[in-house]
């Protein structure tokens, strides 16, 4: 049986040299995924997947990883990646069910779920990184793949652009953390405000910096969240049952459809 040539995709051939590798071999749809917000210590974990169409219709001017965007360039890629993308699909995970599953369960799940929800079944999927499991097509963990695969860069500007719109809108809420400034992240403001002030119900108190000016600093990182002072409810709860990611704990994930050839990415991951 010949095996089928290896594909080789240097870096510096651009940002849609492996999609279009993978679409030369006849996978015509490649989806991206990515997250936002898993190094911060408040506010939801977001996660995105995004299939780009083919040929000029899917190439976007700008569009790069969301972390080398300015805000006002990060909004502009947002409209046209939702304009030109066959599918889409962003899913959002509050702190307390970071805190109830942990963050690389729920990281996992979400991007599992985002992909899952493409209306555009994806024939291949990249993310970022590091692989996600159960998908039943095939898949490649790329190093910085939302710097070097056009489907996961989209992905990365929908959940960066998601996270950042939620926490200017938490900032309105809690105006003494700076959430609009910091999103959330560890930054020497964040921390004072966290020492002076004390967490709010969208901190994550399974992170350390937070169980510890809470002075739960001794507890199992999962443990029950304090109470919302003034109100009966467990803080971080709001009520709906069911949760948000479509998964059970005890998911035993599936092993990839088999990929027919080789594609590497060149200093990156196979």
């Amino acid at each position: 049986m010949l095996t089928p040539p290896r594909t080789v995709v240097r870096r510096e051939a651009g940002l849609y040299a492996l999609e279009r590798a993978l679409q030369r071999r006849g996978f015509r749809h490649v989806a991206g995924a990515d997250e936002a917000g898993r190094g911060a210590c408040a506010g939801p974990l977001v996660a995105a997947a995004a299939v780009l169409p083919e040929g000029r219709r899917g190439e976007i001017d700008g569009l790069a990883d969301s972390k080398l965007l300015t805000p006002a360039s990060r909004e502009r890629v947002y409209a046209e990646v939702v304009d030109r993308a066959l599918a889409y699909a962003v899913v959002i995970i509050p702190a307390d069910e970071v805190d109830a599953r942990g963050l690389h369960v729920c990281n996992l799940a979400a991007m599992r779920r985002a992909l899952a929800s493409l209306t555009t079944r994806p024939e291949y999927v990249l993310t970022d990184g590091f692989g996600v499991d159960g998908l039943g097509v095939p898949g490649l963990a790329v190093w910085k793949g939302d710097r070097v695969a056009a489907c996961v860069a989209a992905a990365s500007v929908l959940a960066k652009v998601t996270r950042d719109r939620i926490m200017v809108e938490l900032d309105g809420v809690y105006p003494a953390y700076g959430f609009a400034e910091h999103k959330g992240y560890i930054t020497p403001e964040h921390s004072a405000a966290l020492r002076e002030h004390g967490p709010c119900r969208e901190h994550r108190f399974s992170y350390v910096n937070v169980a510890t000016v809470s002075g739960r600093d001794g507890r199992p990182p999962r443990a029950r969240r304090p109470a919302d002072p003034g109100s009966d409810e467990p803080m971080g709860h709001s009520g709906a049952s069911g949760g948000t990611v479509g998964v059970a704990l005890g998911e035993q994930p599936r092993p990839l459809t088999p990929v027919g050839e080789d594609v590497v990415m060149e200093g990156g991951v196979r």
